[in-house]
């Protein structure tokens, strides 16, 4: 999947999903790997997005400081 395939929430919801299933057993252990790269991959690009959102809100308050 893309990076641009989802939003912030659908990313959420999914690893919310993944760790349902591994907290309830469900996955069997040839699943349990993919599962886990696939939180992995939805860590990494949360953290990502939410880096960048932060950055963009400083360069904002940065900014709007700075005019006044």
């Amino acid at each position: 999947m893309a990076k641009k395939d989802f939003t912030y929430k659908d990313a959420l919801s999914e690893l919310e999903d993944i760790l349902q299933e591994i907290e309830n057993g469900e996955p069997d252990l040839d699943s349990l790997s993919e599962k886990v790269k696939r939180a992995t991959f939805l860590i990494k690009e949360c953290k990502t997005r939410l880096r960048k959102t932060s950055e963009e809100i400083d360069s904002i308050l940065e900014d709007w400081e700075k005019g006044e």
